[in-house]
């Protein structure tokens, strides 16, 4: 775990990981406003790509689960386990803020690295 510089960068980081919780509020919001965080800021604030990056392997890992489950719905054993997948999907982004707010970059379990 790595310490993160700036104040700036902290914050930036902090926001990137609470906007994916516009998901509940917004309609593909929580998936617009990450990325765009992450690309018009990335620049800025150097620290802020491997949040990013982390973030986006995070929701494409948190979409497929959700097919799969989905799918697994109709012998029962999905509906708990969509229902888990819920509660990571604000659990993980609120723990990955207060980390990043602290300065620590936290890995996000169980995410499927497509960006390096």
């Amino acid at each position: 775990m790595n310490s993160e510089s700036s104040g700036s960068s902290r914050q930036w980081a902090m926001f990137l990981h609470l906007s994916q919780l516009l998901n509940f509020v917004v309609p593909f919001g929580g998936i617009i406003a990450p990325i765009v965080i992450w690309q018009t800021k990335k620049e800025e604030f150097p620290d802020l790509d491997r949040h990013g990056k982390m973030v986006v392997n995070w929701l494409i890992s948190a979409f497929i689960y959700s097919i799969g489950f989905f799918i697994l719905s109709f012998v029962i054993i999905g509906i708990p386990l969509l229902f888990a997948l819920g509660l990571l999907c604000i659990g993980f982004p609120i723990y990955a803020a207060i980390k990043a707010n602290e300065g620590v970059y936290w890995p996000y379990p169980l995410t499927i690295r497509f960006l390096k």
